[in-house]
C-alpha cells in the first residue's frame, strides 16, 4: 500500500494538474491519494477527483502538518509532493522500484524546471536544478553517501520518523534521521517533478533566502549534520562545476550574474541572523510568481 500525500495551500490553480499527473500514471501498487490543506479553495477542487481523500491541516506550517500526517497515511511507503508541482510520467513507480532494496529506506525525486531558458531567471532555475541539484545527489546517491533531498517529491518507509523540528529543512532532517540509522537514503534520477520556479528577482530571493536559513538550525538538532547547503559549500563544490553549464555568451554572462546574486543572497541572509536575529519559522508563506 502507497500513500502518496499531497501538502497545499492556496493551490486552487495548481492543484488539479497535480493530481491528474498521479492519477494517470499506471502505478503498480494499490494507493491512496491524500490532500492536506487548510484552505476551502484547494479543497473543494481536490475533492471533485474520486478517490481523493483530505486532511484538515491546521495552517501552522508545513513541517507542522507533515508531524500530523507522519500518524495518518495507510500505506507502507510514504510519498510526499505539493500541490504547486506536478508528476512527470511513471514518476511513482520509479520510486517503488528503488524501495525493492530492503535497505533504502529514503528516496528523492528529480527536480526540473517548468520556467523557460529565455529568461535570466529562467536559466537560473534549470542551472540550479542541473548542477546544483540533480548532479550532486547522484553523484552522492551513487557513493552510497548522505545528500538532501527535495520536498516537491520524496518518499520513505513509514513508521520510522515520529517528529521533525518545526524550524528545520524538512526535507534535510527527515532523509538524515533514515541514514543515521543506517538506511540508504537513494536517489530516483527518473522519477521527475516539475517545478515552477520564481519571475520576478524579489520573490527568487525571498525563496532562496527562505531555503537557506531553514538549514541553519540544523547542527543545532543534529550536531553531526552533513550540511550541504552552505555558503562554504557553495563555493567549494558548486563554483567551479556552473561554468559547464552555459552555451552562449549571454548565458555565460547570466551565470556571473547569478553567482553576484548568490553572494548577495548570503550576506543579506547573515545580516538578518546576526544583527537582526531574525530566523527561520516553519509557516505556510506564498511566493506569488510561482503560482
Amino acid at each position: 500500500m502507497i500513500s502518496i500525500i499531497i501538502t497545499a495551500f492556496k493551490e486552487e490553480k495548481t492543484i488539479g494538474k497535480c493530481i491528474e499527473s498521479i492519477l494517470s500514471q499506471n502505478i503498480k501498487e494499490k494507493y491512496e491519494i491524500i490532500i492536506a490543506c487548510p484552505d476551502e479553495e484547494t479543497k473543494k477542487i481536490a475533492l471533485s477527483y474520486k478517490g481523493v481523500k483530505h486532511f484538515q491541516d491546521p495552517g501552522k506550517g508545513k513541517s507542522f502538518a507533515l508531524n500530523l500526517l507522519f500518524k495518518t497515511g495507510k500505506g507502507d511507503i510514504l510519498i510526499f509532493t505539493d500541490g504547486d508541482v506536478y508528476l512527470g510520467k511513471n514518476a511513482i513507480n520509479e520510486i517503488i522500484e528503488k524501495f525493492q532494496d530492503p535497505k533504502v529506506g529514503f528516496i528523492g525525486g528529480r527536480v526540473v524546471s517548468q520556467n523557460e531558458k529565455t529568461t535570466m531567471l529562467g536559466y537560473w532555475s534549470h542551472l540550479l536544478a542541473d548542477i546544483g541539484a540533480h548532479r550532486t545527489r547522484l553523484k552522492r546517491s551513487n557513493r552510497g553517501e548522505f545528500f538532501e533531498c527535495s520536498g516537491y517529491l520524496m518518499a520513505m518507509r513509514s513508521g520510522i520518523i515520529k517528529e521533525i523540528p518545526l524550524d528545520v529543512a524538512e526535507d534535510s532532517i527527515m532523509p538524515y534521521y533514515f541514514f543515521k540509522q543506517g538506511n540508504k537514503v537513494a536517489y530516483a534520477e527518473n522519477a521527475c517533478v516539475y517545478v515552477k520556479n520564481p519571475t520576478e528577482f524579489k520573490d527568487w530571493l525571498k525563496q532562496r533566502k527562505r531555503t537557506a536559513k531553514a538549514h541553519t538550525k540544523l547542527n543545532l538538532y543534529e550536531p553531526d549534520f552533513p550540511k550541504m547547503k552552505s555558503f562554504k559549500n557553495e563555493i567549494m563544490e558548486g563554483f567551479m562545476s556552473i561554468w559547464s553549464y552555459p552555451r552562449t555568451p549571454k548565458e555565460l554572462f547570466w551565470t556571473q550574474m547569478l553567482c553576484l546574486a548568490r553572494l548577495y543572497m548570503w550576506l543579506s541572509l547573515m545580516y538578518e541572523e546576526k544583527v537582526k536575529k531574525k530566523y527561520y519559522n516553519d509557516g505556510w508563506d506564498r511566493v506569488q510568481s510561482t503560482k
